[in-house]
């Protein structure tokens, strides 16, 4: 029934063509024996389902007879092959946070840190690996913008095809956000958004990205947490006047989802305000434009955080990047999911991603009383399991992160660094609970917390 589910799903309501899409620029003994034989001689020849039947069963495809690893518990029946095996998560740790033995190519495109202006030496964008024209656009602190993802009508949203790096996460009652962390395009950006608000979540990006964040207010518990830090002078919320930069936006909708930030006018802010904004050491990851060795090639991710909130990301082996298509319709009337390719509003470009991550993250709370109105913290510190897909391509990989002022490295299962390719990556942060189902090159993950 899954499998059968989702080709008919796709069929009607999905029609995927990369060069299209770039051109619109993403079961007494010999008694027993017989017995068991006659039974599966019965089952082996029984007819398939129906084809009527449109309510699918949620489990894991099979492979060679053997069931899929989960991406949380160890399984010592599993396949063989590296790429599919899983090691136990979070457990006993049975390796180094940060790696001792570490490959490194002699084309890497980012290394830490930055040269000074006036040194001759090419300056990479350590967040993406790509060269910057001019090295002055990197003499600052990152933004770290929230952009929402609901309701519906905010679609499209301005500026993610900008964003240096995106994480989406899931904030509560079916709902996900974004938050965008930009770095190099800090000076030609006048519309982001629509702003919204902030959760305990993005104090994470902060601190691995020295960043400042831009948010429209938050609860009154993670208000007063943001305000608490030592930190907190990086926390800039909407307020009176043109200093931070928001503005309502040119839509015609509720000014609750109408806030946008204007990045071209922050340099002024912050010598108005005194805030340091000067340069930091970043770290974005190991880059290379070499493919790596996989014996596992996925065409499409799909990431199911709930029926009002779903999406996938469809790889275009020509641009070599994935287009990323959103729910156009919930699920709760029906059963067949449809979409929509997802447009950035302020280019006109969609919405691409040279890489994809998927994290397993522990989503906790920080009191009990917290968990009835789903105010979830999720701890990005310490280690997980997660996928990282690139040029068409599935890795299993570890994200570490032993401190939180530390940015986070993505590792083999030997603990070798990744490298991701040059561009633009997009996290998807789902729960440790969560599922992956698999069919063909089609991979699948449903959002679940304990």
């Amino acid at each position: 029934m899954y499998q059968y589910y989702y080709r008919r799903a796709f069929t009607l309501c999905v029609w995927y063509n990369p060069s299209m899409m770039h051109r619109s620029h993403r079961l007494n003994k010999s008694g027993f024996t017989l017995g068991l034989l006659t039974l599966l001689l019965i089952v082996s020849c029984a007819a398939p389902p129906s084809a009527s039947v449109s309510e699918p069963t949620a489990v894991p495809l099979l492979l060679n007879n053997v069931p899929t690893p989960t991406p949380f518990l160890p399984q010592p029946e599993a396949p063989t092959d590296e790429n599919l095996a899983q090691v136990p998560l979070q457990l006993v740790p049975t390796y180094t946070p940060y790696p001792t033995k570490y490959v490194i190519s002699q084309d890497i495109s980012a290394p830490v840190g930055a040269a000074p202006a006036d040194s001759g030496v090419t300056l990479y964008n350590p967040l993406t690996g790509l060269p910057v024209d001019d090295p002055y656009f990197l003499q600052h602190r990152p933004l770290a913008i929230k952009i929402g993802n609901s309701p519906d009508y905010v679609r499209p949203q301005s500026g993610l095809t900008l964003a240096d790096v995106v994480y989406e996460y899931y904030i509560e009652w079916g709902d996900t956000r974004f938050i965008g962390v930009f770095y190099s395009n800090l000076y030609d950006i006048e519309r982001v958004g629509p702003v919204r608000s902030g959760r305990y979540f993005d104090e994470n990006i902060v601190r691995m990205y020295h960043a400042f964040l831009m948010f429209k207010g938050a609860d009154p518990r993670e208000y007063d947490y943001f305000k608490s830090l030592e930190i907190s002078e990086r926390f800039i919320s909407v307020g009176i006047g043109n200093c931070p930069p928001y503005y309502y936006g040119p839509y015609k909708r509720d000014s609750y989802n109408n806030i946008f930030f204007n990045v071209t006018k922050w340099e002024a802010c912050v010598a108005k305000k005194g805030y340091d904004n000067s340069p930091q050491t970043l770290s974005g990851g190991f880059f290379s434009e070499n493919v790596p060795q996989s014996s596992t090639y996925v065409t499409r991710i799909y990431d199911f955080y709930s029926v009002y909130n779903y999406s996938f990301w469809a790889y275009d082996p020509i641009e070599h990047v994935y287009f990323r298509y959103q729910e156009a319709k919930d699920l709760v009337n029906r059963k067949v999911e449809v979409y929509d390719q997802l447009m950035d509003d302020y280019t006109k470009e969609p919405v691409t991603a040279d890489n994809v991550v998927v994290l397993f993250v522990p989503y906790i709370f920080t009191n009990e009383n917290q968990a009835e109105d789903e105010v979830y913290n999720p701890s990005l510190v310490d280690y997980g399991d997660a996928y990282v897909f690139r040029d068409g391509v599935a890795i299993p990989a570890r994200w570490n992160r032993t401190s939180i002022d530390q940015p986070m490295l993505l590792t083999n299962l030997d603990g070798t660094p990744i490298y991701l390719r040059p561009g633009q990556t997009f996290y998807q942060v789902m729960g440790v609970t969560s599922k992956k189902m698999t069919e063909g090159t089609e991979w699948r993950f449903e959002f679940e917390t304990p």
